[in-house]
């Protein structure tokens, strides 16, 4: 198989259509790059901070409203403590109290006790069978003995169950009580299970341990236990923010932590590290689409561009040589133009001269007595049809020479049967090599027209060439007819048409597009039609075509003439 190697012109268009296409890449993908990044960079910056704000406010939020309700507690507590009297039965007076804040508050308390600086309770109030009990060696107790009041971690001591006491003490004239109330867990830790947040985010509350004081059920790790528990960690605000990894299941969270203010305890928020960045994931998959889009397209543009460009600018590359060629051509047209000019001139002197010396010697057979000369009957015919044909020779290069010195653009009143005769009779020998008869029905009362002479003979030139051509091989007959117009108004029609092959149907709305051509290369250039549409626009006129395949082509032209005109002839 015979493989042809691309050309300079082939290699130079795939060059640059490559670099068009990294040019483009460059173009569109740096800035589509650039700002992808900033945009990822600068929302994920803003999506943290904006998270983190809120969280850290809700936090907050929930954290002041935790220690409103401890203070508040605490003063109910405290206006208890200072409403005891020795000489009021301890009994009635916890009953009495108890009684009050659940009108006021619920079953916020749930119960209320007395306890002597023994750690005995010698009296109670509430649902539990809790009198004597014996709180000398609780935790609570030992602390409650040495501060003005005490707020308890979370335990279940002797009841069994969570929940964590307040107590206030009393100081009297002989001996020292200690008020203790206990707190309803559940109204408590209602306050921190409705923190929600997206689908994982949740509240609890440790002590300085780590130890919870919720209900929650939650694993913590060690390290963040240590971290969030540690008060050099926390700013002005009292809060903290930072990441934590499950040591169980490896889940990585996202955690917001708040120091209580009046218990050391530690509000903790906690989420889901994909929980909490979901929405800005989703706008990230979101972008990261577009970006993929946007570079499918640019590489659509980038494939698919180039080609185009270099398409137009090879057709524009192949208009500027065929232009180029024809301008050679039309040089060397116009070279040999004056050189036919030249020829012409030369051979109509000697052509001149033949038919003198023709006539010349016609004069001398006459006179000689020639009765007796044999042959003289062809003498005179021979002498007779070298006078004919030289005087035809002197008219066809009269003619030529007129034809090829009117080449200027300037306007003549010009009779347009004069004009159509002279070319036939340039055009009349082709045509007969080409089998080709050609027909004139001339109106004799047609005006003068004023228009350029050379020009309208380029124009009839021209449709007479492209007929005969067109019936080189099949012959036929081409008719010329000059008359004035009955449909335009003051115009004179001039119609050259053939009966050859026809202009099919799809061609007929671009034979007037330069460089447009039905011939075989190197017959035709695609101008002709053009240049003859361009002349006939100019003179004010117009040109149109009317052909069938297998039928005939028929060209009218309509050339408009003064009304002062016709009337002066």
């Amino acid at each position: 198989m015979m493989t042809t190697s691309p050309t300079e012109r082939e290699i130079f268009y795939q060059a640059l259509t490559i670099r068009i296409r990294i040019l483009i890449m460059i173009v569109s993908f740096f800035p589509m790059l650039l700002t992808t990044g900033i945009l990822f960079y600068k929302f994920n910056q803003l999506y943290t901070e904006k998270m983190q704000t809120h969280t850290l406010e809700l936090v907050q939020k929930h954290s002041l409203e935790i220690d409103t309700f401890l203070l508040e507690k605490l003063g109910n507590i405290r206006y208890v403590a200072r409403q005891f009297d020795n000489n009021q039965p301890p009994s009635a007076f916890l009953k009495y109290h108890l009684e009050n804040l659940r009108n006021e508050y619920g079953d916020v308390f749930t119960d209320l006790g007395l306890v002597n600086q023994n750690g005995i309770q010698f009296a109670y109030e509430g649902p539990f069978k809790l009198e004597n009990a014996d709180y000398s060696l609780a935790h609570w107790f030992i602390n409650a003995t040495q501060r003005p009041y005490y707020i308890s971690d979370v335990f279940t001591g002797l009841r069994g169950y969570p929940h964590f006491i307040i107590s206030i003490r009393i100081a009297s004239a002989d001996v020292n009580y200690i008020l203790r109330a206990t707190v309803n867990f559940g109204a408590f830790n209602s306050l921190v299970e409705n923190i929600h947040i997206g689908k994982t985010g949740i509240a609890f509350i440790i002590n300085t341990k780590g130890q919870l004081q919720t209900k929650k059920e939650i694993s913590l790790n060690r390290a963040f236990v240590s971290f969030i528990t540690d008060p050099r960690n926390y700013d002005d605000n009292e809060t903290v923010f930072t990441r934590q990894q499950d040591d169980i299941t490896g889940k990585k969270y996202l955690c917001v932590a708040s120091m209580l203010k009046h218990i050391n305890w530690l509000m903790v928020f906690r989420q889901d590290i994909n929980d909490a960045f979901s929405e800005l994931w989703k706008t990230q998959i979101l972008t990261l689409i577009c970006f993929i889009a946007g570079c499918i397209a640019i590489l659509s543009v980038a494939f698919i561009l180039p080609k185009s460009i270099v398409r137009r600018l090879s057709a524009a590359d192949e208009k500027n040589e065929a232009m180029n060629q024809q301008v050679v051509e039309s040089g060397r047209l116009a070279t040999i133009g004056e050189l036919a000019a030249g020829i012409a001139h030369e051979i109509n002197n000697p052509v001149a001269i033949m038919i003198e010396e023709a006539g010349w010697m016609e004069d001398l057979l006459e006179e000689e007595e020639s009765e007796g000369t044999k042959n003289m009957d062809e003498f005179k015919r021979s002498l007779k049809q070298i006078n004919t044909q030289g005087k035809r020779c002197k008219e066809i290069t009269h003619k030529l020479l007129s034809f090829a010195r009117k080449n200027d653009s300037t306007t003549n009143d010009v009779q347009i049967n004069d004009t159509i005769m002279e070319i036939v009779s340039l055009t009349a020998q082709m045509a007969k090599y080409n089998n080709v008869l050609i027909k004139t029905i001339l109106n004799k009362n047609i005006p003068y027209i004023r228009i350029s002479p050379s020009e309208m003979q380029q124009v009839i030139l021209n449709l007479i060439n492209n007929a005969i051509d067109a019936m080189e091989k099949t012959g036929g007959t081409i008719t010329i007819e000059t008359k004035i117009s009955q449909i335009e108004a003051n115009h004179l029609v001039i119609t050259i048409e053939d009966d050859g092959p026809g202009i099919p149907k799809n061609n007929l709305d671009r034979i007037f597009d330069p460089f447009f051509t039905t011939k075989p290369v190197g017959k035709g250039t695609g101008l002709g039609l053009s240049i003859c549409y361009g002349i006939i626009q100019k003179m004010g006129g117009k040109i149109d075509v009317n052909s069938q395949v297998g039928v005939g082509t028929r060209f009218r032209i309509w050339i408009p003439f003064q009304e002062e005109t016709k009337k002066s002839i």
